[in-house]
């Protein structure tokens, strides 16, 4: 039972499904990252998006996830440069940006839920 004093940290909006933290609902086998929906003025409002297997996508804004990347922040966009792959531009593409980028260390954030550990 969650005490009601304290929120969750995602509630499924299809099956109503709680997840009492962030490591419960991103190790769980029935969550998959799905995409990331980029909002190019403040990455981290950006939305990484979810399936849940009761068949409802979850979205969830990228700051609640940056803290798991430890590495450097590029300030520059590399946007329509030749360095630019547009990888961002792709909602369901999941794969690291390889340029010097400032979106770039979000793309790695999705590469380490990609391969989050699942149990249960």
């Amino acid at each position: 039972m969650i005490d009601s004093s304290s929120p969750a940290f995602k509630e499924c909006s299809g099956c109503g499904k709680l997840w009492t933290d962030r490591g419960l609902f991103i190790s769980d086998p029935e969550v998959s990252l799905a995409g990331y929906q980029i909002h190019f003025e403040d990455l981290e409002l950006g939305l990484f998006l979810f399936n849940h297997s009761c068949g409802t996508t979850i979205a969830i804004k990228a700051e609640d996830f940056t803290d798991l990347y430890h590495g450097p922040v590029f300030k520059e966009k590399k946007k329509g440069s030749s360095e630019c792959q547009g990888l961002c531009l792709h909602s369901e593409e999941l794969r690291p940006c390889p340029a010097k980028c400032e979106c770039a260390y979000v793309r790695e954030v999705l590469s380490l839920l990609c391969h989050w550990e699942k149990r249960g």
